[in-house]
């Protein structure tokens, strides 16, 4: 029996098309066209070519930008995901608890970011935040604006705050997906919680796993609102990750060639390593269907 094929479908996705086209695809289209040209005002232009890339790749600065910012999605990782795993085995399986548990662990991921990051502003500040006045108290020298482990240790363990429900939350659902005819060969067989969390857990989480580690990578990586509100970058430059450089490059400089192959460059490493991620998603799907 033959598939009957209507192409007046595309139709229904035609506006969702034209509006990604305004908002995601004609910005980039500007972002390469800035990338290959320089302009010296009233809107002319002349040709570059790849000197914007070769300044970028010969940057110390954005290298150093780099470094941070690899150093802290990796932090950021390392913490997250162990995390949110033991937060998720230690849940309740069902019931009113259960309940209340997944109420309670969605709270921080309705919060906007600038609110966020707003909220640990004034939670770190020794005057009249909570955790800063405590430490002042205690003796601990703990400044943010001026402090460079300070400033790393509060946008560190704020988006610990943040995003560590999502991980928990994601693991949980993969649990969840276990049926109970696992749990009773195991207690069959006598085998320890590390041995069904090991042979039994682990490899049925794995799949949302790898979902939580692409979305925070990708999240991490792009990081911007929380850290510039509460830090600005500084002190210095020691937070300032590689979306604060390019906005200070973009807009504080007004650097808009530089800004533009950097943007790119940019999007490229993300969308290579969120590809790594993906290739590593479906060998393991494969993996598991055979």
């Amino acid at each position: 029996m033959n598939k009957t094929v209507n192409q007046k479908a595309w139709f229904l996705i035609l506006p969702v098309l034209l509006l990604v086209a305004f908002s995601a695809v004609i910005p980039l289209m500007t972002v390469v066209n800035y990338a290959f040209q320089d302009t010296f005002g009233n809107n002319k232009f002349f040709w570059a070519g790849l000197d914007w890339f070769r300044d970028m790749l010969e940057s110390e600065r954005m290298w150093d930008a780099l470094g941070r910012q690899i150093a802290f999605s990796s932090i950021i990782l390392a913490i997250e995901i162990p995390l949110g795993v033991f937060v998720a085995l230690n849940m309740p399986k069902r019931g009113f608890w259960a309940s209340l548990c997944l109420v309670l662990m969605s709270l921080p991921l309705l919060i906007p970011w600038n609110v966020v990051g707003t909220i640990w502003q004034i939670f770190g500040r020794v005057d009249i935040g909570l955790l800063g006045y405590t430490l002042d108290a205690l003796g601990i020298d703990y400044n943010y604006t001026q402090g460079f482990y300070a400033a790393w240790a509060t946008i560190i363990v704020m988006d610990v705050w943040h995003w560590t429900s999502l991980v928990a939350l994601l693991a949980y659902a993969g649990l969840q997906s276990i049926p109970d005819a696992y749990y009773q060969a195991a207690k069959i067989d006598q085998a320890s919680r590390w041995k069904v969390f090991r042979f039994i857990e682990l490899p049925k989480m794995m799949g949302v796993l790898m979902i939580a580690i692409l979305l925070r990578f990708m999240d991490s990586f792009m990081i911007y609102t929380e850290p510039f509100v509460v830090t600005g970058g500084g002190p210095g430059n020691s937070t300032t990750l590689l979306s604060i450089d390019l906005v200070k490059m973009a807009l504080g400089q007004f650097d808009l060639g530089p800004a533009a192959a950097f943007s790119i460059m940019y999007y490229l490493v993300i969308l290579l390593i969120s590809y790594v991620f993906y290739t590593v998603m479906t060998n393991l799907d494969k993996r598991e269907g055979s």
